[in-house]
């Protein structure tokens, strides 16, 4: 349509992007996010393939954290890297993202409600979801570019469980901003 795929994890973080977008819907987690976005890529010509922009909610891992990040890096944080590079075997686990803001976002598939989890995680980023990393590294994977769009919906601890009400506000800035610049 426009050279965008939207891609989000569920249909409720997508629900207020406009129709002119073809949006992807992944399901939850790093491996279908990371098949499904495949799949959809390898439909395109190699020379044609869309701009990925990855919308969804995330976890802030610090107190001051709020509102809508476009990160410029993602990790992959449940991967046991440094055991697998002293095995000899090499790990990428960490991705630049191009036209992002500075924050760090964590993925993983491990839904983070517990301070402590959080805490740890907070050493090494702002922000923790459960696609990004997968569907940065599919989009890279088929040659194509991707943005990484994240609206923090709690605070990564017990807060997490109120997740399904802060949704429709969530989904509402991401199309806001994906209106404003696509």
């Amino acid at each position: 349509m426009n050279g965008i795929l939207v891609v989000s994890a569920t249909k409720a973080e997508a629900a207020h992007v406009p129709d002119r977008y073809d949006v992807l819907i992944t399901g939850i987690g790093k491996v279908t996010a990371a098949v499904t976005v495949t799949a959809a890529l390898a439909r395109f010509p190699e020379d044609a393939r869309p701009l990925v922009v990855n919308i969804g909610t995330a976890g802030a891992l610090h107190g001051h954290h709020g509102g809508l990040y476009v990160p410029s890096t993602v990790i992959n944080h449940d991967i046991s890297s440094k055991v697998l590079r002293s095995l000899g075997h090499p790990v990428e686990d960490e991705l630049s993202v191009a036209g992002g803001d500075g924050s760090v976002l964590a993925t993983g598939d491990t839904f983070v409600s517990d301070a402590e989890v959080r805490d740890a995680l907070a050493a090494r980023a702002d922000l923790v979801d459960m696609e990004g990393f997968a569907i940065a590294h599919a989009a890279a994977h088929m040659g194509a570019g991707v943005r990484l769009v994240k609206y923090v919906s709690d605070h990564a601890d017990d807060t997490a469980m109120d997740w399904p009400k802060q949704i429709d506000a969530a989904a509402r800035a991401l199309a806001q901003w994906l209106e404003e610049r696509y």
